[in-house]
């Protein structure tokens, strides 16, 4: 067992493994990651990277080269799926202005190379292929566990995912099926150029038991769509869900800018959605937490990656002002990030709902969102303000007036 050459033990290669070695690394820490693939990568295609995460890569210094790889677009747009018309958006202009940072869209793998190439020349140990299997307790700290055996630190964080092995630590729960399933299709800006798209704006079709999303990526080389729906055989208990004549199907009735997208999305894949209900405790002695092992939220208010990076930096800044003392600095991370993540994934729920109403409901959402004054933000303060460190930091959410 590997014992005294490193601080800590990060298990999990992805954008939240990544934040928490850079992070503990800039702090002086000596960090190992364990990831169990060959190598590190990510799959999947954009990102939607707000306010409130931006600030923080900028404390990096990585926002430059982030904002190079990524696009700032104009606005966020949400439309009616069925109709095309516009029901409100976002100056992301007058975001940047109000929060002091911007808002980007990004490929998911250029956000990751990013921070790998940061991890690299931090120092961090990155070494592959190593499946973690349990977790123990041990004196000083805790040891991730895998069949050559484990490695020790004086704490190991877990951001091991949506079927996280660290979380059974602290939780019997299983991961909650939402019945919606995405699929995803970044292509060559050229493939979308005679189609009606935005090319500077995000834009969200909201639709009964549907949405579509697109925007630009790469500085407006490539363009990315995410297609959503219900899926009626996940809802009836079926084993083969979500497949491409489901999509078609959930999309029927969907507006012309919609269905003229939906022939680019990537077939021969797609991702079932499952989050988890909040937990309010993540830590277990030595044993923390983090990203979607803590808190893995369904996708609408698009806080996935942003809430790991934002673990990763208030867990940083706690062991900083610790003085080594880890018990002290993971108590004070596990206050206030369960409460606000907690939030987030509630919340996430909530929107995806008022997004995919169907009927009477779906005018009375209509209504309510073109009546809404572009420069309200008392749904977002809460978000996109800077990222609390204590209890007392944590805005409330929704402050009208």
């Amino acid at each position: 067992m590997t014992s005294n050459d490193v601080d800590v033990i990060v298990v999990g290669g992805g954008i939240g493994g990544l934040s928490n070695a850079l992070a503990l690394t800039r702090k002086g820490l000596r960090v190992r990651v364990l990831e169990r693939a060959q190598e590190f990568g990510e799959v999947g295609a954009g990102l939607q990277i707000a306010p409130n995460c931006t600030r923080i890569l900028d404390r990096w210094g990585l926002l430059d080269e982030i904002t190079s790889l990524g696009v700032l677009p104009e606005n966020i747009v949400m439309k009616d799926a069925v109709d095309g018309s516009v029901l409100t958006r976002l100056d992301l202009h007058d975001v940047e202005r109000r929060y002091g940072f911007p808002y980007m869209v990004i490929h998911r793998s250029d956000l990751h190379g990013t921070l790998l190439r940061a991890c690299r020349e931090a120092g961090v140990d990155l070494v592959t292929d190593v499946a973690v299997t349990g977790y123990e307790q041990a004196p000083g700290g805790a040891v991730a566990v895998h069949d050559g055996g484990g490695e020790h630190g004086a704490v190991v964080i877990a951001a091991d995912g949506l079927h996280s092995v660290a979380r059974r630590i602290l939780s019997d729960d299983e991961p909650v099926n939402s019945a919606y399933v995405a699929y995803r299709g970044a292509v060559p800006f050229d493939r979308v150029a005679d189609l009606d798209v935005h090319t500077k704006d995000v834009v969200v079709y909201v639709g009964p038991r549907c949405h579509f999303v697109q925007y630009p990526l790469r500085q407006g080389e490539m363009f990315n769509q995410v297609a959503v729906f219900e899926s009626g055989r996940a809802l009836a208990g079926e084993a083969d869900w979500g497949t491409p004549d489901e999509l078609d199907a959930a999309f029927e009735g969907a507006c012309e800018q919609v269905r003229a997208g939906l022939p680019l999305m990537w077939r021969d894949r797609w991702w079932r959605m499952f989050d988890r209900d909040p937990i309010m405790n993540w830590v277990s002695g030595r044993i923390v937490l983090t990203g979607d092992a803590a808190h893995p939220p369904l996708q609408y208010l698009a806080q996935g990656a942003v809430m790991a990076i934002e673990d990763a930096w208030v867990l940083s800044e706690h062991v900083g002002g610790a003085g080594g003392d880890w018990d002290a600095a993971l108590a004070a991370y596990n206050a206030v990030r369960t409460e606000h993540c907690r939030r987030v994934l509630t919340t996430a729920r909530a929107w995806g709902e008022l997004w995919h109403h169907d009927g009477d409901k779906r005018l009375w959402r209509n209504g309510v969102l073109r009546g809404r004054d572009v420069h309200d933000y008392a749904y977002v303060d809460w978000l996109f303000g800077p990222t609390a460190l204590t209890p007392e930091q944590e805005p409330p959410m929704f402050r009208t007036g």
